[in-house]
Parts: C-alpha cells; structure tokens; sequence
C-alpha cells in the first residue's frame, strides 16, 4: 500500500508508514534488502518498549545533544536504513550541531553510497562525505574501516544511528566518543557507545535536533550509559497484559 493511501485512523498507521519508507528507500538504492531484516527486529523492540520515548531515552538524548555541541569535530554517521528513515532529520541535526554528515555502509556499493549522499543533498545538506580508500580506522578489518580524511578519520565524536557491533567497538579503540541510537538495550553496540538512545530512530531524532538548539557546549555531562540501558532492559521486561 502506498504511504499515500495509508488511513491515518489506524492503528498501526506511523508503524506502516516507516516501513513504507523503508521499501521506498530499497527501491531508490538507498537501503539494502538485508536492512529490511534489521528493521524489522528494531521494530519488535520498539513493540516491547510501548512505541514511546521513555526518561531513559530522554536522558541520552540530553546527554547526546551536549555532547555533540561539545565536540570540536563531530560527525554523523550515515546508512542506508537511517538515510531512508529519517534524511531530512540527520541533515537538520548536522546542521544545529555544526556536524558532517559521512556515509558508511556495511554491504558496499558506490552505487549506493552516491544514492545515499543524493538523498541527504536533496533534504538540504550542503556536503556530504563518502569513504576514500586512503585512509582507515584501526581495529576493524573489513570494508567499514574506510572513512573521509576530514570526517570520521579526525572526529572526535561520531553519532552513528542503526550501528553494527563491531563498528562501533572500533570507533571506541580509535577514541571516539561515540553515539548511537539502538531499539535494542542488549545489543553490543548499545552496551558499547558511550551514549546509547534507547527509542525509535523517527522518535527521538526530533527531540534530538531540538535538544541539540538548546544545548549550552559548555555543560558537563556525567552520563551513566549502564543505569540507561538497565532502565531500557526493565522497561522491555514490564508485562503488558492484566
């Protein structure tokens, strides 16, 4: 069904509308099929999690608009999935927090790395930048280790939306602080980032970029990513029916 004819009276209406962009963005290059199965094991997390932004979320997404208003390099991380999502979100985040925006993907295709930074220009990006193969991160052996000279290689905080484990482990021993937004508290890369949210990509991304707006750079943070991800873990394990 289209996202044109979708009744906004459903239920499940933000729900078919999110999937809905999903397929648009694997029909437009953007995103693989193996993102479709990724997307929807978020999906069933955000099932669990009730489909709302809880205080724990709220608190990294605090902590995350610091941080990155802070940062002296920051840059945003881009895939398929987060590009066909949320575009026109990641380019107004990168623009509140003088971020870059760089593209990274796990199964490689110029093809599609070019159909990914198309997409973030037509939602007002004025540059993005795409990996070289001069220059590499360490700890991390296959295609992912290449970055942009003046992107992820100098950051020193990267926000990587939808992220892979090992990834974002590498980021970590390259001294990054890094951000990440995961549906799913157990996963590696959440109990590995620095500041994980805990929501909805489409959520809280929003409430990210207006958070950011307000974020004094000179505030200290002392965020506790473990007590976020405990609350998020007790929130799934909550039982729903009477």
């Amino acid at each position: 069904m289209p996202s044109a004819d979708l009744p906004t009276s459903h239920p499940r209406y933000l729900s078919l509308l999110t999937r809905e962009r999903i397929v648009a963005g694997v029909a437009r290059g953007v995103t693989s099929l193996h993102g479709l199965i990724a997307h929807g094991r978020g999906e069933a997390f955000d099932y669990l999690l009730g489909e709302r932004t809880h205080p724990f979320a709220e608190g990294a997404i605090a902590a995350a608009a610091a941080a990155l208003r802070a940062a002296r390099h920051p840059v945003i991380s881009v895939n398929g999935n987060a590009c066909a999502l949320a575009a026109t979100e990641l380019v107004a985040l990168a623009n509140t927090c003088g971020a870059a925006l760089e593209v990274n993907i796990f199964h490689t295709s110029p093809a599609r790395e070019q159909a990914i930074r198309d997409m973030l220009r037509e939602c007002g990006a004025p540059r993005v930048l795409l990996p070289s193969q001069t220059h590499a991160i360490e700890h991390i052996d296959h295609n992912r280790k290449w970055v942009h000279p003046e992107g992820i290689f100098i950051a020193d905080v990267v926000c990587v939306p939808l992220e892979d484990g090992d990834r974002c482990q590498a980021l970590v021993d390259n001294g990054k602080v890094v951000i990440t937004i995961d549906l799913n508290p157990l996963s590696r890369t959440a109990r590995t980032a620095h500041i994980t949210i805990v929501d909805n990509l489409t959520r809280c991304l929003p409430l990210l970029v207006d958070a950011a707006a307000k974020a004094d750079p000179a505030a200290s943070s002392n965020w506790n990513n473990r007590a976020a991800l405990a609350a998020a873990e007790q929130a799934i394990r909550q039982p729903r029916l009477a």
